[in-house]
């Protein structure tokens, strides 16, 4: 769950020191006679170019020509804001106060959180060094979003499933389409046939303590899912029945993902060790949840108690809650432009369908919170 994300986000600086509209001064009738005298000055040297040579003073009068037809043409293409298309002028607008309101709903819900505490023993935060990632942040670092030609997420089951995990990936799929508002897809099964390996890299291996088969991850990233990544997908997720690793140097790991091809696998071989199915379910909705986040852009979340924090193991994986923190909720609602009140009655909804009513009901308080008026 932790090592799930190899994107690097780089900052887009620009130079805005030359405003566009820098040549559009001057009002309409000094316009009309710099046009007029730059037009005479212009036929002159165009018609009779010799006698513009001889005539006293000609390298200052050439010279200025060209400069005013530089500074017309330059004048011609630019754009003075007055004249922006009011559409754009109001998409900014409405972006600003999109993010503004975002900004207010995170002081909203903030009291269902608990803050990010001490890590415990072999806890993610005790072994990994991260800086965390804020909504401002987020918005600076240029994330990937989904885009009106790559917008769905699908899902795509990845070997031989038994009626209670084909059950869970069902109920996943739901819940990735209410968590991040985009429409999900589930694809047919298929078999997790692994190739031999390369330039010395096994792509599979069995488990040290039950002998049962480990795929290494990056083949299933690398070789089973980027070749067959939809046009239209903003993500393909696969589940798989079999435990993963990432690398020789880790036991296992319950799933990783690749921001730079939008695929992503999670296994459920681990997702029911001494738990029930209600909690086996949680721990699943949670894995995907997270890992999906990876893939826009999301990093690690170490502010809150939050569904994006790294997890060393399921214990940790326990003690986080089913939903993202308010920071990583305003990601989420600024990525998917969803509103945030009624994302939340959905998941309330979901939660009430799927046997959660503890979540449904902090789904619905949460908000409640965002739709009351802060002056009460």
């Amino acid at each position: 769950m932790g090592i799930a994300n190899r994107s690097q986000n780089i900052s887009q600086n620009q130079d805005r020191s030359a405003p566009a509209h820098v040549y559009g001064n001057g009002n309409a009738n000094n316009r009309k006679e710099l046009g007029r005298m730059v037009h005479m000055k212009l036929s002159l040297v165009l018609t009779n170019p010799d006698a513009v040579a001889k005539s006293p003073g000609s390298d200052y009068l050439r010279h200025l020509v060209w400069a005013l037809l530089i500074a017309i043409i330059s004048w011609g293409c630019s754009t003075p804001a007055s004249n922006r298309p009011a559409s754009n002028m109001t998409a900014a607008r409405e972006a600003k106060k999109e993010r503004a309101e975002l900004r207010s709903n995170i002081k909203k819900i903030e009291p269902f959180f608990k803050p990010m505490g001490k890590p415990q023993s072999n806890d993610w935060l005790e072994t990994h060094n991260e800086p965390g990632q804020t909504f401002e942040e987020y918005l600076d670092a240029d994330p990937v979003k989904p885009t009106k030609e790559r917008q769905k997420i699908y899902v795509l089951p990845l070997g031989t499933f038994s009626s209670k995990q084909q059950k869970i990936v069902d109920q996943t799929a739901e819940y990735l389409d209410v968590f991040y508002d985009l429409p999900v897809e589930k694809l047919p099964a298929r078999p997790l046939v692994v190739g031999p390996s390369k330039n010395g890299i096994q792509n599979q291996r069995q488990s040290k303590l039950n002998r049962a088969r480990q795929v290494r991850t990056g083949y299933i990233l690398d070789d089973v899912l980027k070749p067959i990544l939809p046009a239209d997908a903003a993500a393909l997720i696969a589940f798989t029945v079999d435990d993963l690793y990432p690398n020789e140097t880790l036991s296992y790991v319950f799933g990783q993902a690749s921001l730079e091809n939008r695929v992503g696998v999670w296994s459920l071989a681990r997702m029911d060790d001494n738990t029930d199915d209600h909690n086996f379910l949680i721990r699943t909705l949670k894995i995907a949840a997270h890992e999906t986040g990876h893939m826009f852009s999301m990093r690690h979340c170490k502010k809150y108690e939050c569904l994006m924090s790294g997890t060393n193991h399921l214990q940790e994986t326990d003690r986080r809650p089913i939903d993202a923190c308010p920071e990583c909720t305003a990601k989420i609602c600024w990525l998917s432009e969803v509103d945030q009140a009624e994302r939340y009655k959905k998941l309330a909804n979901f939660s009430r369908k799927n046997g959660l009513p503890k979540e449904a009901d902090e789904f619905t308080r949460k908000a409640n919170a965002i739709a009351r008026n802060p002056e009460h």
